[in-house]
């Protein structure tokens, strides 16, 4: 069975963009694949700086995971900081790839120009090794990205080349693959650009715990345009498109089929509104159930983080093998 990889920072809320593009999508590929989905908290130790702050996000992340479908019995869900193998296999990582490789990584060259007047940490660097390490150390032969995160996979794969050349063949070398296709949302206040977690203003953006009342004061606000007609045009609409596209993946249909049922934009926001809190609505009754059991949420992750270990371990030490390490027993 294939073994499929994707990952998730404990960084921000997580909002309707991250479901209907991936989470759902993680849910329904359970049962085909072998998935592995980790939850990188030491990747959000480059960005956060206060204490306690990692651990609430992550158990809340947790939550949301198994909240919106993940089943512990199926899916591996796991801690980052919890497998020590990472931080070790990062180390390898660290010394198999060069610094003129990691200096060519544009994300890091974007991230550090925009913290130009802050502190920039050098984890934001070796970045890249650490995340090789959380591939390389579970055989994953597909790992799901969006063409931002495509450079990672290409330097991943660069890194386990170059160790199999050196020390022998000892890891998969994973592929990127373009996740399942899945709806494409927008932020309802600019609808030309993608809902995000870390823009300056988050009023365009649905979080998966906001309130009834929070979603429907949002979706009245949403940019539309100063026409009337309600139909499925991205380059022309993009905010009533928008807003077809979000109502079309909450209720099971297309968007051109849920244009033709409205003709006023007040309706289209009311409607999708509507459909987006009844989707959501079990999601967060199991969230708060998971979170008041905090007893039973650690089982759940405890069970994803035993099999990850065995899996990690026995790949570190196939590693360690293969470079000649001394065995300490």
């Amino acid at each position: 069975m294939t073994r499929v990889l994707s990952c998730i920072q404990p960084t921000g809320d997580v909002h309707l963009g991250n479901y209907l593009g991936a989470l759902r999508n993680w849910v329904s590929g359970q049962h085909s694949a072998d998935v592995f989905h980790g939850i990188v908290d030491l990747h959000a130790l480059t960005v956060t700086q206060i204490p306690g702050v990692i651990g609430n996000n992550t158990l809340q992340l947790a939550a949301v995971l198994f909240a919106v479908g993940l089943d512990p019995d199926v899916a591996t869900v796991f801690v980052q900081s919890h497998i020590p193998e990472h931080s070790q296999m990062g180390w390898i990582m660290e010394c198999t790839v060069s610094f003129g490789e990691l200096s060519r990584m544009t994300q890091f060259k974007d991230k550090s120009a925009k913290r130009e007047a802050e502190f920039v940490s050098a984890g934001l660097f070796t970045y890249p090794a650490l995340q090789a390490a959380d591939i390389l150390l579970y055989d994953a032969n597909e790992v799901p990205v969006g063409d931002d995160q495509r450079q990672h996979i290409e330097i991943t794969r660069d890194i386990a080349m170059r160790f199999n050349h050196r020390f022998g063949e000892t890891f998969v070398i994973p592929e990127a693959v373009t996740p399942a296709s899945g709806a494409r949302v927008m932020d309802l206040l600019n609808p030309t650009s993608k809902m995000s977690k870390s823009g300056a203003d988050d009023s365009g953006v649905i979080y998966l715990l906001d309130q009834p009342a929070i979603i429907e004061k949002k979706f009245k606000r949403a940019v539309t345009d100063s026409e009337t007609e309600v139909v499925f045009d991205r380059e022309r609409k993009p905010g009533v498109s928008n807003l077809l596209e979000i109502l079309a993946a909450a209720t099971g249909t297309n968007p051109q089929k849920a244009a033709e049922t409205y003709t006023k934009y007040g309706e289209l926001k009311s409607a999708s509104a509507q459909a987006v809190i009844a989707m959501l609505e079990p999601i967060q009754l199991r969230y708060h159930e998971l979170l008041s059991d905090r007893g039973e949420l650690m089982r759940m992750l405890h069970k994803g983080n035993i099999r990850a270990r065995e899996v990690a371990s026995a790949t570190l030490s196939r590693a360690h093998r293969a470079i000649g390490l001394l065995e300490s027993k």
